[in-house]
C-alpha cells in the first residue's frame, strides 16, 4: 500500500433475505431455487424481495414478480420475515465489531456496510483483499450467508470494485485503485452501473454524446456544470476515481434539513375513499411519530400512486397554520393535501406522506386564541396511547376507524418495513412451487 493510501471495504450478503431463508432451511443458496415474496398480497402477482443465486443464473431478474418466472421452473416461495432479517444483520454487524471499532464501520443498509480497514492491515500483517476474504469466510462459516466484497483505496472505489469488479471474478472480491479503475472502467458499459448515476444523469450525458466515465472526464467541465450545477462535481471526481469523503465524515454530517415520512402499497386496488381513510391513518400514524420525536412540523406532504400506472403520480403540499404535532391540526392538513391531489375514478395504489420543516418541540405555535386547555389535553391522550402501544403492542389502542375493511393501519402496526416481521406470524410458511 502506497504512503498515505487508504483501504475501504465495501461488503454486500448476496441476495440476502433469500440466502437467510436457505440458511434457515439448510440449504445452498447457489443450488436453490427460492424466492421472497408475499403470496398473499397479489397472489402470482407478488414482488418478489429476493431470489437465490441459483435462480438468478437462469436469468431471473431480482425483482421480478412471481408471475415472471417461467412455468417450467420448480421454486420455493418463503415469506418475507423482516425481523429474521434484522437479527442475522445485527449478528454480521457483531462480526465486523470483533475486528473493526465501530467508529470505523458504516452500515449502508441492512445487507452492506463499508468499512476503513487503514489502520488495521498492520496490526493483522495483511493486506486488503486476504482480510476481506477472511471476513468473507467468517460470514459464510458462522452465518451460512454468502457475501461479496469490494476493496478500494477510496469509498467510491471500494463501492465500484463490490458492484462491477467483483463479479469478473471466482472468489466474489474486487480490488481498485485510481489507476486500475481508469485502466479497466473507463469505457465500461452501461454507464449506470457506476454507483449514483440513475437512468435520468445516463439520459442527460447522453444528450452529450456521452456513455461511459472515460468520456465524462474527457467532457470540458463547464458543459457538465452547465448541465448538472453543482452535482457536476461530485460527477466529474467519480469520472477519475476519486472520492474526499471518509467513513468519519459521514458520521459526523448533520443535514439540515429534516422531515418525517411515511409510505405504503396497498393490498389491492382501492377507490379513492377507501384511500382517503389509509391517509386518515397515515395522518394520525405522523402525528404520533412528531410527538415521540418530541418534534412539530410546519408542512405536509401527499403522493399518490395509481394501478398499473393508469396515470402518473400526483402529488400536493400544504403549510399547516402553526408548527404542531397534534392529531386535530395535522390530520385535516393531511386530507387537504390528499383531495388536492388524488383523481377521481382512478384505482389507487400507493401512497406517501411527508412532514416537513420538523424541529423541536419548543418551537410549537398557536395564536390568541388557541385553547390551551384543549391543546393540553388532548396531548395527554396521546402520550397515554403511545405508554400503552409501547407497553402492549401497536395495536394495544386503536381508533375505530382503524376497524374498517379498507383500514391498514392494524395490519402494519405488526410488519417492519411494510413487509411481515416473521417471528409468530401463522401465515409464514413457505410455499413449494410446482413446475408444471
Amino acid at each position: 500500500m502506497a504512503a498515505g493510501e487508504r483501504t475501504y471495504f465495501c461488503i454486500d450478503m448476496k441476495t440476502f433475505y433469500a440466502s437467510v431463508e436457505c440458511a434457515e432451511r439448510h440449504l445452498n443458496p447457489f443450488e436453490t431455487n427460492l424466492v421472497v415474496a408475499d403470496t398473499s398480497r397479489g397472489g402470482t402477482n407478488a414482488l418478489c424481495l429476493a431470489i437465490s443465486p441459483k435462480l438468478k443464473a437462469q436469468g431471473i431478474r431480482n425483482r421480478c414478480r412471481l408471475s415472471e418466472i417461467p412455468n417450467s421452473i420448480e421454486y420455493i416461495a418463503a415469506p418475507p420475515r423482516m425481523q429474521l432479517y434484522i437479527d442475522y444483520a445485527a449478528d454480521i454487524y457483531a462480526l465486523y465489531l470483533k475486528r473493526f471499532d465501530a467508529a470505523d464501520i458504516h452500515v449502508y443498509s441492512i445487507d452492506e456496510a463499508f468499512i476503513d480497514a487503514t489502520g488495521y492491515l498492520a496490526a493483522y500483517k495483511t493486506d486488503g483483499c486476504t482480510l476481506a476474504r477472511l471476513l468473507m469466510g467468517e460470514i459464510a462459516k458462522k452465518l451460512h450467508i454468502p457475501s461479496t466484497a469490494g476493496v478500494g483505496t477510496n469509498l467510491y472505489l471500494a463501492k465500484i470494485a463490490l458492484d462491477i469488479t467483483a463479479k469478473r471474478t471466482k472468489e466474489h472480491i474486487g480490488y481498485l485503485n485510481e489507476e486500475l479503475y481508469r485502466e479497466t472502467l473507463w469505457d465500461h458499459k452501461p454507464i449506470t452501473d457506476f454507483w449514483q448515476i440513475a437512468g435520468g444523469t445516463a439520459r442527460r450525458l447522453a444528450r452529450y454524446g456521452i456513455y461511459t466515465m472515460r468520456e465524462v472526464a474527457a467532457c470540458p467541465e463547464e458543459v457538465l456544470y452547465k448541465a448538472f450545477g453543482i452535482n457536476a462535481e461530485l460527477l466529474i471526481d467519480h469520472a477519475w476515481g476519486r472520492e474526499s469523503c471518509r467513513i468519519s465524515d459521514i458520521k459526523n454530517y448533520k443535514t439540515k434539513s429534516k422531515s418525517v415520512s411515511f409510505s405504503q402499497i396497498l393490498p389491492r386496488d382501492y377507490t379513492l375513499e377507501e384511500a382517503r381513510l389509509v391517509m386518515a391513518e397515515m395522518a394520525f400514524h405522523g402525528a404520533q411519530e412528531l410527538m415521540r420525536r418530541h418534534t412539530v412540523a410546519k408542512k405536509v406532504w401527499v403522493g399518490i400512486g395509481y394501478s398499473r400506472e393508469r396515470h402518473e403520480s400526483t402529488a400536493a403540499a400544504g403549510r399547516l397554520a402553526y408548527a404542531t404535532a397534534l392529531p386535530s391540526n395535522i390530520r385535516p392538513a393531511v386530507l387537504k393535501a390528499f383531495d388536492a391531489a388524488a383523481l377521481p375514478g382512478i384505482p389507487i395504489r400507493r401512497l406517501a406522506v411527508s412532514f416537513g420543516d420538523v424541529c423541536d418541540e419548543n418551537c410549537e405555535g398557536y395564536d390568541l386564541f388557541t385553547d390551551w386547555h384543549a391543546v393540553e389535553k388532548e396531548k395527554a391522550g396521546e402520550r397515554a396511547v403511545m405508554e400503552l402501544s409501547k407497553k402492549y403492542g401497536k395495536n394495544a389502542v386503536l381508533r375505530g376507524t382503524n376497524y374498517k375493511e379498507s383500514a391498514t393501519q392494524r395490519e402494519r402496526n405488526t410488519m417492519i418495513g411494510g413487509h411481515r416481521a416473521g417471528y409468530d406470524d401463522p401465515r409464514a410458511e413457505s410455499e413449494t412451487i410446482h413446475a408444471l
